[in-house]
């Protein structure tokens, strides 16, 4: 399968870093950070991804207009997360994905257990070179780096965040450990065979293509390196012909920076006919588990374990959202923050009642996990 990919330009993109993020990349304050971006650059990220979903509902989608966010993901991708960052970082952390819960857990200790368990079952090794694909601010490369003693090499599509994870890294003390590097994951500027494992956490669904990143991850990998993957997939119960089904999806795209999102039985022959042999595949969010995963974004008060979970749940209530969306909105309206901020957040919202509706449907699942093997030459 031969999918289009977009020309690279990384002067561009550090240039537009620049001009919006300025000399924030190294201020550990996100919200600080995020009033203090250039209006100008701020309208020119925001116009260019909302123009994929501005006026294009579920009910109105077409091959086409699929077929035109796809043909820009790399684009979509990087302005998604131009303008969605630090409000990931203020509202979730530094690992931007989400993991099971245990009863009485705390919730950074959760995400940590669920990169533990990607690296155990990948039998990540102490010494070994390993690539995290889509690796955000690197929460996640720096956990499994400190947890299993691995050299690990983030790469992804953003320089924000490549800047940011390289100061995290450094101020962690783990760098050069833990180094990141800048560009477009279909198309990695990696020679073939470079590295003894990759993984990727809820990130190659941002892919044009499933087969198509999953191939490129495969030859740089080693004769029998290992990948290992939490992907974001519609399950078998999803029925696109069916309205509510398509709502759901599209909102957890829009809110996400998600050009074409997958279900099970497409990432499974993906896997396969990017040459990897499978030894894992499970959908996490099926296990028998006391909390779903999506309750820290439900703001269903019946969750809270603790007194320390009420500021977690209860800002992802329809009141705490409310409150959140005239702040921000009036943070804008004195010039406090830039324009587009209150629409990336309300996408963001949007995008959480459809992952919550996803989940308690079966419809949707953050956490399916593939361990593929590469054979040995």
């Amino acid at each position: 399968m031969t999918t289009r990919l977009e020309p690279q330009d990384l002067t561009r993109d550090a240039a537009f870093k620049d001009a919006l993020h300025g000399k924030t990349g190294q201020n550990s304050n996100s919200f600080m950070n995020m009033l203090q971006k250039d209006k100008s650059a701020q309208k020119l990220a925001v116009d260019e991804y909302f123009k994929h979903w501005d006026e294009k509902s579920a009910a109105t989608e077409t091959p086409e207009i699929r077929d035109a966010r796809k043909a820009e993901y790399a684009t979509l991708t990087r302005h998604y997360y131009n303008l969605a960052t630090d409000l990931y970082e203020y509202g979730w952390g530094q690992s931007f994905h989400f993991c099971r819960f245990s009863k009485g857990e705390a919730f950074k200790q959760a995400l940590a257990r669920h990169e533990h368990y990607l690296a155990l079952k990948m039998g990540i090794t102490e010494g070994s070179r390993v690539l995290d694909v889509g690796c955000g601010v690197g929460g996640p490369a720096r956990e499994i780096a400190k947890f299993t003693g691995c050299n690990v090499v983030g790469f992804n599509n953003n320089d924000y965040q490549i800047e940011r994870g390289t100061a995290y890294a450094k101020k962690e003390k783990l760098y050069p450990q833990v180094t990141f590097e800048k560009g477009d994951f279909m198309q990695m500027g990696f020679p073939d065979a470079s590295f003894d494992a990759v993984y990727a956490i809820e990130a190659t669904v941002h892919a044009p293509s499933l087969e198509g990143i999953y191939s490129e991850i495969y030859r740089v990998l080693k004769p029998g390196g290992v990948f290992g993957v939490y992907e974001w997939l519609m399950t078998d119960a999803y029925d696109n012909d069916n309205p509510e089904h398509r709502n759901i999806r599209l909102g957890i795209e829009i809110g996400d920076g998600i050009s074409n999102m997958e279900k099970v039985d497409v990432a499974l022959k993906a896997m396969k006919a990017a040459g990897f042999t499978l030894e894992v595949n499970e959908d996490l969010a099926d296990r028998d588990d006391e909390l779903p995963w999506y309750w820290p974004i439900s703001g269903q008060l019946k969750y809270m374990q603790s007194i320390w979970d009420f500021p977690t749940l209860v800002r992802m209530t329809h009141v705490g959202r409310g409150m959140v969306h005239r702040f921000v909105g009036g943070l804008e309206m004195i010039g406090l923050a830039p324009k587009g901020t209150q629409k990336t957040a309300d996408s963001l919202a949007l995008a959480a009642d459809c992952l919550v509706a996803g989940g308690q449907k079966k419809l949707f699942t953050p956490m399916y996990l593939m361990v593929g093997r590469k054979p040995k030459a």
